[in-house]
């Protein structure tokens, strides 16, 4: 299981194309929630599943307003 500190993550803008950081919170298994570009400031929705069995994180980032 995870620890209850937060876990760094790459992710790309689907605005901007642009990579950017992001820290998560490991210990909620399934999140969604939204981000602004760290470049283009537009709005990310980020949708992100813990697997705690496999300590891994998947995260699907896509466009708010779609």
């Amino acid at each position: 299981m995870f620890a209850a500190d937060l876990r760094d993550i790459d992710i790309t803008c689907p605005h901007c194309g642009a990579r950017n950081l992001s820290s998560v919170d490991p210990s909620v298994e399934d999140q969604e929630y939204v981000e602004d570009c760290q470049v283009c400031c537009a709005p990310i929705l980020m949708h992100l599943h813990i697997d705690w069995q496999h300590e891994s994180i998947q995260v699907d980032v896509r466009r708010e307003n779609f």
